[in-house]
């Protein structure tokens, strides 16, 4: 039961953060795009990042269609050997991704 709440945790925590992100573009047009910005802080926040593209048109002409949540890896260990912790049991996240769609 508690590693079924740990993952319905983690992925409602991964939903929050992936459609945050979701916002419109700048109307800027130097710098990097929306979707390069999009993608390097999914990755600056861990994610494995799954890019999903619609079109051939170069990359600064294509918008961000959506984020979605992905796969989110995780190892639960009984504490011991942590101070305290007797048997609970410690849940560790090894990997999460994340799916972009863009449209070209």
């Amino acid at each position: 039961m508690k590693k079924f709440l740990l993952s319905s945790l983690a992925a409602g925590a991964l939903t929050a953060a992936a459609l945050g992100l979701t916002t419109t573009a700048n109307a800027a047009p130097a710098g990097p795009s929306d979707v390069d910005t999009t993608i390097n802080q999914l990755r600056a926040q861990g994610f494995d990042v799954v890019v999903n593209r619609t079109g051939t048109a170069a990359l600064e002409q294509c918008t961000l269609s959506s984020v979605r949540p992905g796969q989110t890896f995780s190892r639960a260990d009984t504490g011991s050997g942590q101070p305290g912790s007797a048997f609970d049991i410690v849940t560790t996240v090894t990997g999460k991704t994340v799916y972009v769609d863009i449209v070209c």
